[in-house]
């Protein structure tokens, strides 16, 4: 699948010069943003804690998740396959949190963190996070936090400001497979109703996951297949010379295409406290989730 074409200089920091868990810091030329609905006026970063009731907002209404059968066609899975049992458990089932202008482009090749926490803000309350100075503070907080000695943001600092933006609890997991991370993430995803975050590149990039399609009802079925996985990767639409391109905003992709740059973690120079395996920024069931 081929990628869009970049100047040598940065295909060269996105594949080789990447820091560990830090999305190509040192890069001279930025990305060009994609139109996020900037124009709308935002919300300060403040107002991202505490009781979602009493959140401020100048956008749109935020969107009930949709978590309804599906009816469509869905990918080749490649996840592990559901067992029979109760009918309407096994039933496909889709989940989608997105909304028009969930999106956002990172403003710079090194900022994949601070545009993955905007779109967590929008993708989870009433606000809309789109602006550079927004972006480079949540960055800014994320790369305070990661404890790397290479001065990125990792998924340490990731973790650490969606929790303290009142957007948690969330916490850093590592799998031992691809099928396993799938099928975790999918049901944090519908118990919480709030996005997953996955660490891509091996520990180098960061996406988001804003829905699933799946086999059956993760919250009904003891065992099923993600069979798509709607993603935001905050490089888009640039993508990556030795990793592939980045996906539309909000595009379904099958287990097979997302595994191409959602890859195992094996080693790192920075330690991030979990083993080597796939890693997931995860949401946690808390007492303000939906029931």
């Amino acid at each position: 699948m081929s990628s869009i074409a970049l100047p040598r200089p940065l295909i060269l920091l996105l594949s080789i010069g990447l820091l560990a868990a830090a999305c190509v810091p040192g890069a001279t030329t930025p990305p060009k943003p994609v139109a996020t609905l900037a124009a709308r006026p935002l919300p300060p970063l403040a107002t991202a804690a505490g009781d979602p009731s009493a959140r401020t907002s100048t956008a749109t209404p935020t969107p009930t998740a949709t978590a309804t059968p599906d009816t469509t066609s869905a990918p080749t899975a490649t996840a592990t396959p559901s067992s029979a049992g109760d009918t309407a458990a096994a039933k496909p089932f889709s989940m989608n949190l997105y909304r028009p202008g969930d999106f956002v482009a990172q403003y710079t090749f090194e900022w994949c963190v601070g545009a993955s926490l905007q779109m967590a803000l929008n993708l989870a309350t009433k606000q809309v996070h789109t602006s550079r100075p927004d972006q480079q503070a949540l960055w800014e907080m994320a790369r305070d936090r990661s404890a790397s000695p290479f001065g990125g943001a990792n998924p340490k600092g990731w973790v650490a400001v969606l929790n303290e933006l009142g957007l948690g609890p969330y916490q850093l997991v590592s799998l031992p497979t691809f099928d396993e991370a799938l099928v975790v993430a999918a049901k944090a995803m519908r118990e919480t109703h709030r996005p997953v975050g996955l660490v891509m590149w091996r520990g180098r990039h960061a996406w988001v996951m804003s829905g699933f399609r799946s086999t059956a009802d993760p919250r009904r079925a003891d065992a099923f297949a993600v069979t798509g996985i709607r993603v935001l990767d905050p490089l888009y639409p640039h993508g990556s010379g030795r990793w592939g391109r980045s996906p539309k905003p909000n595009t379904v992709v099958s287990p097979a295409t997302l595994a191409r740059q959602y890859v195992i973690r094996d080693h790192g120079r920075v330690d991030l406290g979990v083993p080597p395996g796939y890693l997931l920024v995860l949401p946690v069931s808390g007492p303000n989730d939906e029931a």
